[in-house]
Parts: C-alpha cells; structure tokens; sequence
C-alpha cells in the first residue's frame, strides 16, 4: 500500500463508527464471512442512481480495505440504474488520500484506473449501469449505496444478496465553498466503514 494512503488508513477511526451504523453493516460482513468459511470469491455491486460518486467511493475502498486486510478473492464492482460520468471530485479526493489516479480513456464518460499499491491490480473506474458486461451476472451481492437506487430498484438480476447501506451524496456541496470538506468527509466516512467490515472477517 502506497506510504500515504497508509498514512490515511492510519488516522481512520473505524471501531468508532455509530452503533446503528454497525447493525446496517453487519449484514455484508455476514455475507463475506459466508463466502470466506465456503472458500467462495466474493463479489460485490456497489449499486447509486448515477454511479458517479458514492458507488466509486465504496467500491475503491472496499477493495483497499480487502487488501489491507488480506481477505483473497474480493472483487469489488460499481454501477447505477442509469450512465453518467465519474464525478471529477472523486477522482481529485482518492488522489489526495493517498491512491495513485490516472485516466485510460478521456471521453465524456471518462475511465480512470485506480491504484492503492503498485504490484495489485487497479480498480477501474468509469459510470456503467449495474448489470453492464463489465460487473458479474450471478452470485455476487449487491449493496445499494442511495436511497434513489434503493427505493428505485427492488430486484437486482442475479443477485444472491441485496443489502442497503446508503450514504449522503456529497453532491449537496457542489458549486459551495465547502465542497472540499465535504467530498473529502464522505471518502473518510466510507473508508471507516469498509475498513470495518473487512476488520470483523476470520480468515
């Protein structure tokens, strides 16, 4: 893991988080502990109406937390109910945790390619529907990170677990002088969480 992005990891306080918090967790640390005792790959939809913002934020650090952690066979994924475009913001606020963020394809729907240590794949990033090619058909659970997507989408095709746990959209602060603040407490917020699912896992 790159030295200042540890350096972030550090300084979160996941074992703080809220207590009802914890109880939202609790059912995906269920299902990755499933798969973990089954000796199964584990893989997860980040699912957000537009899957420029929160979807990316859970799905970077998951798959970070996953590592850090050293939980194999985690995959994570993002997508919404519909295509729009990585929020530049998100990209700028991973990049000043402490990842390495670097664009593969500079369209109007942009990819990014994410990394949180030199020899580990990159996580890719770029607004994509949630049942797109690119994210698994069966056997993975979906986590449904806005109320929008949660409300507006019942049934996930192929999911074998759908489990709400939504954030505020840091969306709110765009155009505002606290707009940094906000992205960058919403990335933190995220962070503490997926840190501490991964930290409830026996291998």
């Amino acid at each position: 893991m790159y030295q200042e992005l540890s350096n972030t990891v550090q300084s979160l306080q996941w074992e703080n988080i809220e207590t009802d918090r914890k109880e939202t967790l609790e059912p995906l640390i269920s299902f990755i502990q499933q798969k973990v005792d089954d000796g199964k790959e584990i893989n997860l939809n980040f699912i957000c109406t537009h899957n420029s913002r929160r979807s990316h934020l859970t799905q970077v650090w998951a798959q970070a937390a996953a590592s850090f952690f050293t939980i194999p066979e985690v995959n994570c994924y993002s997508g919404g109910t519909e295509t729009t475009a990585v929020f530049p913001k998100i990209a700028e606020v991973l990049t000043k945790q402490g990842f390495t963020v670097f664009s593969i394809a500079d369209t109007t729907n942009p990819v990014y390619a994410i990394k949180y240590d030199d020899n580990h794949l990159p996580i890719i990033g770029f607004s994509k529907k949630y049942d797109s090619h690119f994210n698994p058909v069966s056997g993975f659970a979906a986590i449904m990170t806005c109320s929008q997507a949660d409300g507006g989408c019942p049934f996930i095709a192929g999911a074998e677990k759908r489990i709400p746990i939504t954030f505020e959209d840091p969306k709110v602060s765009d155009n505002t002088p606290e707009q940094e603040a906000i992205y960058t407490e919403r990335s933190v917020q995220i962070a503490e969480e997926m840190f501490y699912v991964f930290s409830k896992i026996k291998k």
